[in-house]
């Protein structure tokens, strides 16, 4: 038999349409709450996914003194942050939400402002870093109380116990390069 290829979607409409929530599982929360949560959790997830590709656009354009240190701590991190994306994108679909998934969806969602295509000295990197760190952490803070409120045990523990410690972690490590006299200084 040989595989059918080129399919296209025939039917008048996706099978589920993004924003929207189904009860394909029964998890006991009610539709709002669940529509509520997945929302959240989609700005997250395309934050994290910004998070995540800064670092590996990092990693692979840090230069100077540091650069061994950085090149290393800037994959640990992306690989951490790249645990989180799934984390989240797996806790939208127990929601029966769709996950945004496609560069140009996070992109457009993305709360962290658009990282220029240009190689940066690695103080601004570092800046440009926590500042994305920042941002997701100040939601993730508003979030997780919005989600407890609810009565969203699931979405507040994922938010507390992976994206809030990972993400603090990181900022401690990142923070950590940010010194007084820099053996090298952005111009």
């Amino acid at each position: 038999m040989q595989p059918r290829l080129n399919q296209q979607q025939n039917a008048p409409s996706p099978t589920q349409r993004y924003g929207t929530v189904s009860q394909r599982l029964p998890i006991g929360l009610s539709e709002p709450t669940r529509r509520d949560s997945v929302t959240m959790l989609n700005q997250l997830l395309a934050d994290t996914i910004t998070l995540r590709d800064m670092y590996k656009k990092h990693h692979w354009q840090v230069v100077g003194p540091t650069f061994y240190q950085l090149h290393l701590l800037f994959d640990k991190h992306y690989e951490e942050q790249a645990v989180l994306v799934d984390a989240i994108a797996e806790r939208i679909q127990i929601l029966g939400g769709v996950a945004v998934a496609m560069a140009h969806d996070v992109a457009e969602l993305s709360s962290i402002p658009r990282v220029p295509r240009d190689r940066e000295e690695a103080p601004v990197q570092v800046s440009r870093l926590l500042d994305g760190h920042q941002r997701i952490l100040k939601n993730c803070h508003d979030y997780a109380d919005k989600a407890d409120e609810a009565g969203d045990d699931g979405t507040n523990d994922l938010i507390v116990s992976q994206l809030v410690r990972t993400n603090e972690m990181q900022v401690w490590f990142v923070a950590e390069h940010v010194v007084d006299s820099p053996l090298t200084q952005a111009e």
